[in-house]
């Protein structure tokens, strides 16, 4: 796992900890995919941590999948995302 220094930002202010990354990573479930983003694909991740629902969006480097760069993890916020925070709410 490599941490992008937006990431490790974002986790602090949210007070989202290494392991509910982990965790997520772990056992989460894709719910978007993004082809196109640059500079490598990437995807939404959704998982839960207790009752707390965390999203990341996470890419893997297609030469050596194994690495897993962290974008950004967030908390859906409720009023974006439907009751199961897997799809999106339409404005």
């Amino acid at each position: 796992m490599i941490l992008k220094r937006h990431a490790v930002w974002r986790m602090a202010k949210r007070k989202i900890l290494l392991r509910d990354l982990a965790h997520v990573l772990e056992v989460g479930e894709v719910i978007e995919w993004y082809p196109d983003d640059q500079p490598l694909p990437s995807k939404l991740l959704l998982g839960f941590c207790g009752e707390r629902p965390i999203h990341v969006v996470a890419a893997n480097h297609p030469n050596n999948p194994e690495d897993t760069y962290i974008i950004t993890v967030y908390e859906p916020k409720k009023d974006e995302w439907d009751s199961t925070f897997r799809k999106r709410l339409k404005s």
